[in-house]
């Protein structure tokens, strides 16, 4: 694992961690050190927000015991300087929630080694070294929003148990595959979608229309399904997004009908159901973030 692979996305565990303070001196680790050992500590105090002349910098302390209640200060470490620190006041994040904190950290334009946020609840915290992990989301529309996408966002505003996530969308308008095979009359797998070219006749697979001469636009199930029903295998178009995207470096989630329930690994791509639920989706990313740490582990 390399350097900073190792050191990125540093959090606290619970940001009850972090004790807030303001000096009057300079932020310097001769200065910090000097005035911080010995003093006592809270026993679940592991760093020190503190604000001085020209900034604010992120100590790490250790402390003579986590037992007592109070101990004094046995060792300082700067983890972050005035020079490389940005202070954010944002009432809406949520500092127990890592892929919050590491959007935040995304939207400074300072490029600061440490993001320190006074957020929801008037809570304090801080990422250091933020590098979230990009996920491609890869997903078919309409309807919109892509529905995986937007669970996969909802997910990620509440998960406490995930490292910091950025999610890059990659979308395939069903209406633009279809364009690809031109035909007068269109197959789609349910109305529920809400496709329908326009000037173009459409029938939609699960209300079993008459056969006509059509070009189906959806997947294997679709077309296992138009077996069944009519015996035979018309000209169709690819619309699952596990076989449209194409694979490359970042880790990718994505869906099957193939796929009824649960989650499975597939190299760097997680696949979910086409129905996931939430508790899927968590899953998936869950697995990706799991096969992206073995990956650097090795590296």
């Amino acid at each position: 694992m390399t350097e900073t692979a190792r050191r990125a996305n540093r959090l606290p565990v619970r940001y009850r961690e972090v004790a807030v303070t303001t000096v009057d001196f300079p932020l310097t680790r001769e200065r910090l050190r000097e005035f911080f050992t010995g003093r006592d500590a809270y026993r679940r105090t592991g760093y020190i927000v503190v604000h001085g002349p020209g900034g604010v910098a992120l100590i790490e302390v250790a402390k003579g015991s986590v037992v007592d209640l109070f101990s004094p200060i046995t060792s300082v470490e700067l983890l972050a300087g005035p020079d490389e620190t940005t202070f954010v006041h944002d009432p809406s994040i949520d500092l127990g929630v890592p892929s919050q904190l590491g959007r935040v950290a995304l939207s400074q334009s300072s490029n600061a080694r440490c993001v320190i946020v006074h957020g929801m609840y008037e809570h304090v915290s801080f990422i250091l070294d933020p590098a979230p992990l990009r996920v491609r989301v890869a997903e078919v529309a309409p309807p919109y929003p892509a529905k995986l996408v937007d669970q996969a966002s909802r997910v990620l505003e509440t998960a406490e148990d995930l490292p910091p996530i950025l999610l890059e969308p990659e979308i395939f308008d069903i209406l633009e595959l279809a364009a690809t095979h031109q035909t007068d009359r269109y197959l789609f797998p349910c109305r529920g979608s809400g496709i329908a070219p326009e000037g173009k006749e459409v029938f939609y697979l699960d209300e079993r229309p008459p056969r006509h001469d059509w070009v189906l636009v959806g997947c294997e199930r679709s077309r296992q399904i138009h077996r069944h029903f009519y015996g035979d295998d018309p000209p169709n178009v690819e619309m699952c997004p596990r076989d449209l995207v194409q694979r490359g470096p970042l880790p990718i989630l994505t869906k099957c009908c193939d796929l009824e329930e649960g989650v499975i690994q597939d190299g760097n791509m997680t696949v979910v159901p086409w129905g996931a639920t939430l508790g899927e989706v968590h899953e998936g990313l869950r697995a990706l973030v799991q096969h992206q740490q073995a990956a650097i582990s090795t590296a």
